[in-house]
């Protein structure tokens, strides 16, 4: 399920989230073929990427776009809960961005009535998992060959989730 029609400009203490829009997607191709951020990403395929990150969250620091959060929620009353992903430019890595914008997402759908979060890094990316646990995010299982790698070949996913009431910070 897309970014809800209606979503609103988050804005962070030292970020803003927004839907993004066309004019972003120059910026955001870039940062998804920058060196530390292509291998997780897969860049190769312009329009594939243009598509999913047209359909986020811009992430937005210093009147710059910075990055892309996705989001995916699930509205069924029975499994109500809400998929999240993120990348950020390597310029902002390391500088908590990224867990500002995710705890930022995060409130604003737990306001909507969402209680679970998750997030399916890697297994391999430490630096995503280390960022994600330092949110709150716990994990819950590998998915085996989970992932096309850019390379071709299937990696393996991290599940983690996250309850609205173990939010930290």
């Amino acid at each position: 399920m897309p970014l809800p029609e209606d979503a609103p400009t988050l804005r962070g203490e030292r970020l803003l989230l927004r839907p993004a829009r066309a004019e972003d997607a120059a910026a955001l191709l870039a940062i998804v073929a920058e060196p530390e951020v292509a291998p997780w990403w897969g860049a190769d395929d312009a329009e594939r990427v243009r598509a999913e990150l047209l359909d986020g969250y811009a992430i937005v620091i210093d009147d710059v776009v910075r990055g892309w959060l996705g989001v995916s929620e699930e509205t069924d009353p029975d499994y109500r809960h809400v998929a999240l992903d993120i990348t950020l430019a390597t310029a902002v890595h390391g500088r908590g961005y990224g867990r500002e914008a995710l705890r930022l997402v995060i409130r604003h759908f737990a306001d909507r009535g969402h209680h679970r979060f998750t997030i399916d890094p890697a297994a391999d990316n430490a630096r995503a998992i280390r960022a994600y646990a330092a949110v709150g995010f716990k994990p819950v299982g590998v998915l085996r060959s989970y992932e096309r790698a850019p390379d071709g070949t299937w990696w393996d996913g991290l599940l983690m989730d996250l309850l609205a009431s173990e939010l930290d910070g």
